[in-house]
C-alpha cells in the first residue's frame, strides 16, 4: 500500500475486524441505553464494575482492563470514535490483516489501562487511583500511532476540513491529549489515551507482521517439532545400540530417519543410474 497519495471522499470498506470492533461498542452504548431506561439502578450497578476505576482493579476487578473501553459518554464521543476507527481500522486492516489490527486494538486497550492504573497509584501529577475512565479512546489512540508509522505521508482531512498528513494529524491529537493531561480535570482519561498510543507503538515495532498469535503458534509448533525430532534422534540411538548386541547394525540419519543399508552401499559417485 502506498505511503501517500490522493484524498478519496469514498468511504473506506466497513468489514473483517474494524465492523465487529465498531458493532460491538455500538451494540454495548445501546444496550446500556436501554438499560438506563429500564432499569437505571441496574445500569448504576454494571457502570460501577465496567468502568475503568484503578482502585476497583487493585481489588481484584481485572475485567475492567478491558470493558470500560466499550462504555461511551454520550452520542458524540461515540459517533467521533467510530468514525475515527473506521478509517484508521479499515487502512491498517487493509495492510495488515484482521488479526492484526485486532491485537493491535486489544494490546492497546488492556496494555494502556494497564500502565494507566499503575501510574495513578504513584499519584504522580496529582493522579489518583479512586477516579476512573471509559471510552474506546485508549485502543483509537493505539491505532493512530500505528497509522503515523505506518503510513505517515498519507493525507487526511482532520476533522473533515483540513488536509493534513497522517504524522502530522497524530501529532495533534497527542498534542491534545498531553495538554489535557497537564491542565485539565480529565487527566486520567488523557492518561489513558496517552497510556494506549505507547502501546501501539510497542506493538507496531516489536509484535509480528501477522500478529502475536500467530507468532506465538509458529513459535510453540517449532519447538514441539523440536522436541519430536530429538526423541526420534534418542530412540534411533538406542535402537541401534540394541541392534549391535544382537550383532546386527542399523544406521539412521541425523534426523533419525532409517537409512537402507543397499543405500548406503551405492557409489556416491555413479551416475549410471541417471538419464
Amino acid at each position: 500500500m502506498p505511503r501517500s497519495g490522493p484524498i478519496s471522499l469514498s468511504l473506506p470498506p466497513f468489514a473483517g475486524a474494524t465492523r465487529r470492533i465498531i458493532l460491538a461498542n455500538v451494540a454495548a452504548f445501546f444496550a446500556l441505553a436501554v438499560l438506563s431506561w429500564a432499569s437505571p439502578s441496574l445500569e448504576g450497578f454494571l457502570l460501577r464494575h465496567l468502568i475503568l476505576e484503578p482502585l476497583a482493579v487493585g481489588r481484584g476487578e481485572v475485567w475492567q482492563l478491558f470493558t470500560y473501553a466499550f462504555v461511551q459518554e454520550g452520542i458524540l464521543p461515540i459517533l467521533f470514535g467510530m468514525l475515527t476507527l473506521w478509517f484508521t481500522g479499515s487502512l491498517l486492516e487493509g495492510a495488515r490483516g484482521s488479526r492484526w489490527l485486532a491485537e493491535l486494538y486489544i494490546t492497546s486497550v488492556i496494555g494502556g489501562a494497564a500502565i494507566a492504573t499503575a501510574v495513578s497509584f504513584t499519584r504522580v501529577l496529582h493522579f489518583r487511583p479512586d477516579v476512573g475512565a471509559i471510552g474506546a479512546w485508549g485502543g483509537i489512540f493505539g491505532l493512530l500511532v500505528a497509522i503515523a508509522m505506518l503510513f505517515g505521508d498519507q493525507e487526511f482531512l482532520l476533522w473533515f476540513v483540513l488536509r493534513i498528513k497522517a504524522k502530522y494529524m497524530v501529532a495533534i491529537y497527542i498534542l491534545i491529549a498531553v495538554a489535557i493531561l497537564l491542565k485539565q480535570s480529565d487527566s486520567f482519561g488523557a492518561l489513558l489515551q496517552l497510556s494506549g498510543a505507547l502501546c501501539g507503538f510497542l506493538f507496531v515495532r516489536f509484535a509480528p507482521n501477522r500478529g502475536i498469535a500467530l507468532g506465538f503458534s509458529e513459535r510453540y509448533f517449532g519447538l514441539r517439532n523440536q522436541y519430536y525430532r530429538w526423541k526420534r534422534r534418542r530412540a534411533a540411538r538406542k535402537f541401534e545400540v540394541y541392534m549391535r548386541k544382537q550383532d546386527r547394525e542399523v544406521h539412521f540419519d541425523k534426523d533419525g530417519r532409517y537409512v537402507d543399508p543397499d543405500e548406503m552401499r551405492k557409489n556416491p559417485d555413479d551416475k549410471r543410474w541417471m538419464n
